[in-house]
């Protein structure tokens, strides 16, 4: 550690404060207050160490509960990146316990440092090497060589991870043949979506080994168990025209006194998810200059699958957009097309996340009645994107368009590779299934009784 910190005069820990703008002046003296206690542990102890986290926790437990010290370490972990960042200190100890036992968040470093034996607890928390097993350095080269091609691949390394923390925690299977090893892994728990994985990585192991020996023969996938965990999914909830209407009356009057643009925005994101059929994400990565004002489009860039599309927007909803963008221009976002579209005030440069935007989704079905005020059931804000589709196939019923022959321009629309995407997103409703039967009777029928008299 550098002798910049810690100092006498504790301006370091003023000028952090005032960097922050914390605008609560009790957050202001609970920062202070925090910061002042871990300055005088280190000052005591001389060196920025795990002994000295210790000490603070164990001289913070006199004071406060257990949770809220684990809270306060928060404020602790920003603290230290801080130093870290501007040169204060030459090594932030969290990151580097983060380091040693191989795991991403600071908060099991907290817990483990705050037990009766923090040296029993890194024990167990600490994970092995990644793809440190006898299969590791062929599972690596495989996402290496994915990765290469262009694929992320993120969700096939964590089940690969998965698989060969496994083999190093099981060191009895190292010299077993691989199926002994699949099965005893497929043995680790009876749940469905325990089955899909073991299929999925059979189904990547298998590609794996034939990429090194093409003699090895391809093998046929097992469909059962993802169509066990079918059975179990959540039926989409499909809002009507006048459940869209009432949410978004209640997203205008939302109330947000600390921020007056918050309704508006909440507005106009219920709207392009519903209009457009956007995702969460591809709100949340809207920019300012992705709004197209001439053309009255917007463009979505790098969603899912990588693929960017520019979506032609109706009257109506450009109306709404531009009133936004004029209400954005007049409460002081920045103008600059980077920016994000949809601004969180408070922060002057921030953008809201994706779970910033459902959690307010959901804060207004609820204000709807049409959630339950507590608890995960009832509708998504996912699930605006399904209604999107199948209320755009009943209109084009009402009007006598077939849609099947639209089905490849909504697919495009919403972001899909092909219809078969698209599909998942028909909820089969009471007047989808009635207007399908209608239009059965007065085309599909008269053949059926033409085909009768020419046999006949």
């Amino acid at each position: 550690m550098t002798a910049r910190w810690p100092d006498r005069d504790r301006t370091t820990i003023g000028r952090y404060l005032a960097s922050l703008d914390l605008r609560s002046m009790k957050s202001q003296t609970c920062y202070r207050q925090v910061l002042n206690g871990f300055q005088d542990v280190v000052e005591r102890h001389g060196k920025l160490d795990q002994h000295v986290l210790v000490a603070w926790l164990r001289i913070s437990a006199e004071c406060w509960a257990a949770t809220t010290r684990l809270h306060r370490t928060r404020i602790i972990d920003r603290f230290l990146d801080h130093l870290l960042k501007v040169g204060a200190i030459d090594r932030n100890p969290i990151t580097a316990l983060r380091e040693a036992c191989n795991i991403k968040q600071c908060m099991p470093v907290w817990r483990a440092l705050a037990s009766r034996n923090p040296e029993k607890a890194f024990a167990q928390l600490r994970r092995p090497q990644p793809f440190g097993s006898v299969l590791g350095e062929v599972m690596a080269e495989h996402v290496a060589l994915m990765r290469n091609r262009g694929y992320k691949y993120s969700s096939q390394s964590e089940r690969l991870l998965r698989f060969d923390y496994f083999l190093q925690w099981n060191p009895a299977l190292q010299d077993q043949p691989i199926g002994v090893m699949l099965e005893h892994w497929a043995a680790e728990k009876a749940t469905s979506n325990h089955a899909v994985e073991c299929e999925n990585l059979r189904r990547i192991l298998t590609k794996i080994f034939r990429h090194r020996d093409p003699s090895i023969p391809p093998r046929r996938p097992d469909p059962r168990p993802q169509k066990e965990v079918v059975k179990h999914w959540r039926k989409p909830h499909i809002y009507s025209p006048a459940d869209v209407r009432q949410i978004l009356d209640i997203a205008r009057s939302y109330p947000s006194p600390r921020a007056p643009l918050r309704p508006l925005s909440i507005y106009t994101m219920l709207l392009l998810a519903y209009c457009a059929g956007l995702r969460r994400g591809e709100l949340a990565r809207l920019d300012i200059g992705d709004v197209n004002l001439h053309s009255d489009t917007i463009t979505v860039r790098q969603t899912k699958f990588f693929k960017t599309r520019i979506l032609p927007l109706p009257d109506s909803v450009m109306i709404e957009l531009r009133a936004y963008i004029h209400a954005r221009r007049r409460a002081g976002a920045s103008q600059d097309p980077r920016s994000g579209l949809f601004w969180h005030e408070p922060g002057r440069t921030r953008r809201y996340t994706p779970e910033a935007i459902t959690w307010l989704f959901l804060a207004v079905i609820r204000r709807a009645g049409l959630k339950p005020q507590h608890g995960r059931t009832g509708p998504r804000l996912h699930d605006l994107r399904h209604s999107m589709v199948v209320n755009r196939i009943l209109e084009w019923y009402r009007v006598g368009i077939n849609p099947q022959g639209r089905l490849p321009f909504l697919a495009t629309y919403l972001g899909h590779r092909d219809i078969n995407s698209t599909l998942v997103y028909i909820t089969v409703t009471q007047d989808l299934l009635h207007l399908a039967n209608e239009r059965f009777r007065a085309v599909g029928a008269p053949c059926l009784n033409l085909a009768q008299e020419v046999r006949s």
